[in-house]
This record gives structure tokens, sequence and C-alpha cells, in this order.
């Protein structure tokens, strides 16, 4: 089981997508801030670490996202918002993505997750044979 970190600062938005990530089989934790997502950064592994942390003069969900990517087990990131009705996507390396999912269903969001988790093993794979050989 995919083990997911969601840190969002609205709680309306935090349970919902806790409720539909965590039915379609995702193990989720759940922060309401940057400093709960760091600690919980720290103690354990994730797949996937999705933020949206806008608030205030400070936009910290890119911060953290990039803070996690800095991990030794290099989870995939990806910045929500539903404010901004969007998924941004970045890895290691690589240019940030947008995937809208404005007027998506759920299906299609639990397959955006997916995807961002399928990417990240992939580059974990490439990473290791590189190291091997």
């Amino acid at each position: 089981m995919a083990r997911v970190l969601l840190a969002d600062d609205d709680l309306a938005s935090r349970l919902t997508l806790k409720t539909i990530l965590a039915t379609a089989g995702y193990a989720v934790d759940c922060a309401a801030s940057a400093s709960e997502a760091v600690s919980l950064l720290e103690q354990g592994e994730y797949q996937l670490v999705l933020a949206d942390l806008q608030g205030g003069p400070d936009d910290v969900g890119p911060r953290l996202l990039s803070y996690a990517r800095q991990k030794d087990y290099h989870p995939a990131t990806g910045r929500i918002s539903s404010r901004m009705s969007e998924v941004v996507s970045g890895g290691e390396g690589e240019p940030d993505s947008v995937v809208s999912i404005a007027d998506e269903n759920i299906s299609d969001l639990l397959e955006r997750v997916a995807n961002l988790i399928s990417r990240r093993a992939d580059r974990r794979m490439l990473l290791a044979m590189r190291k091997a050989s």
C-alpha cells in the first residue's frame, strides 16, 4: 500500500482528499501545516507528498515539496490547490508540470495520483540501475 502525505491548510479539502485517497487504498497521513508535514516526513517514508499550503504572504507549499524531494527516499511530489484547481507535479531535477483537475471526476484524480507514484518508482529503478552499472 502506497503511503501518501497530504499537507493542506484547508480542513474541508484535507478531509475530502484523505477520504478519496484512503477509499482507493492509499495509506494517508495528513498535516495542517508545514511544520506538521516536516515532522511526519522525519518519522517515515512516503511514496507521494501532496501539498496545498497557501496562505498569508508565504506560500510554503513549494518549499515543503522541495524539502520532501531532498529526502533519501525521493518521494514523488505534487502541488494541489483547490483555489487554482490544479495539481503540479515535479521530481528531482525535472521541471514542474501542471495537471488540471477542475472538471475531472474522482477516478481521473486517482489515476493522476497513481501516475505520480508510478513515475517516482520508475525514476528510483533507473537510478538504482545506473548505480549498479
